[in-house]
């Protein structure tokens, strides 16, 4: 099945990271990083009421990745997988999901930490990180719960 749509970016995320190597690989790994989200002018109505939350789900667009594998080796691990089964970008529809601090918002400019993304992303939408509905705490995770690989920041396996 086809699905014909058009998606808009909202805004860019600026970061710390122009290249992927080096680039945090989860936003735990990200040792604080800041970043500054700017909204475009049509969407900054949209950010009303999101300063009360601490966390804010981005999700965006991997547009600097490598085109779609069905199997890679993720960064945490020596064996390959299936995409699905990773956070690997390299994904049929590349889209990308990090839970990030918000740090401030001052206008169209949201300031946020423990930022994982490459500089100059485009961001597709932003949702409240809610902890009662977001967070399972005590949830099996596949291969990662015997992971064998304490990797933390990116190589360039998927550029």
């Amino acid at each position: 099945m086809i699905i014909s749509t058009q998606l808009h970016a909202i805004g860019i995320i600026h970061t710390p990271f122009k290249e992927a190597q080096g680039t945090p690989i989860q936003p735990i790994y990200a040792d604080a990083a800041e970043g500054i989200i700017e909204i475009f002018p049509e969407f900054r109505e949209g950010t009303a009421d999101l300063d009360g939350f601490e966390r804010i789900w981005l999700i965006y667009w991997f547009d600097k990745t490598s085109p779609p594998k069905l199997k890679v080796v993720p960064f945490r691990d020596d064996m390959e997988r299936g995409i699905f089964a990773t956070r690997a970008p390299c994904r049929p529809n590349p889209i990308g999901l990090s839970s990030v601090r918000l740090l401030g918002i001052d206008g169209s400019k949201l300031r946020i930490a423990d930022v994982d993304i490459l500089d100059q992303t485009p961001l597709l939408d932003i949702k409240p990180y809610i902890p009662k509905i977001d967070s399972f705490g005590q949830s099996r995770a596949g291969w990662f719960d015997n992971s064998r690989s304490a990797r933390e920041k990116a190589d360039k396996r998927f550029e």
